[in-house]
């Protein structure tokens, strides 16, 4: 019963998520943060932003990914599934009132506008959530390197218009990341099993 009652608090939340959220993908990241993590605390900051890049990596919407495992923490499998139709029905009932209703609708002027400046406004909540994710990354020269390498290739794609799949970049900080933190992960594991065995020691001395 207490599954069943925070799938559907998921579902409402998500559904909020989705109704009032231009952009999806990273433009539903901030909302999404201050939700989840800064309301209601159902993750932290940090597994938030390793959320994010699996979400990123894996096949599917950044932001029904994202819905999905938060729904699964929270309550299992019937939260993962009320959190992501919740996240994808406010889209699915506004695209089909549109198609039934407003028969090229792109070609009146007001629309044309009104798109215009949710652009701007769905412009500044993808700022957003970069400026979130940068302050709960680890400072160190892996993550300024590929910040600046991301940058680069983005810029050189806009000014030199060349194609270039971003995948790579991803491939690359996978391959960057398990080859500089997994040696450490794995010095951090020992390191408390050789204090444990010098207090052994210790104490049969004794």
């Amino acid at each position: 019963m207490n599954k069943l009652k925070d799938a559907l608090k998921l579902f409402a939340i998500f559904f909020k998520i989705g109704l009032f959220t231009f952009g999806g993908g990273y433009a539903m990241i901030s909302v999404i943060t201050h939700e989840i993590v800064e309301k209601r605390k159902y993750i932290s900051n940090a597994e938030f932003s390793d959320l994010v890049a699996i979400a990123e990596s894996t096949p599917g919407p950044i932001a029904i990914n994202s819905a999905t495992y938060i729904g699964y923490r929270k309550a299992g499998v019937l939260g993962a599934i009320f959190s992501s139709i919740g996240v994808c029905l406010p889209s699915l009932i506004i695209i089909f009132l549109i198609s039934l209703f407003f028969t090229d609708i792109l070609k009146y002027t007001l629309v044309q506008k009104a798109f215009r400046g949710i652009q701007c406004g769905v412009s500044i909540l993808v700022f957003m959530a970069g400026v979130k994710l940068l302050k709960n990354i680890e400072k160190n020269w892996i993550s300024y390197t590929l910040i600046a390498l991301s940058v680069l290739v983005m810029l050189s794609m806009k000014f030199f218009s060349y194609s270039f799949s971003t995948i790579f970049i991803v491939l690359f900080g996978a391959v960057l990341g398990i080859a500089v933190y997994l040696p450490k992960e794995k010095k951090a594991e020992n390191r408390p099993i050789a204090q444990d065995s010098d207090k052994k020691e210790g104490g049969d001395t004794e």
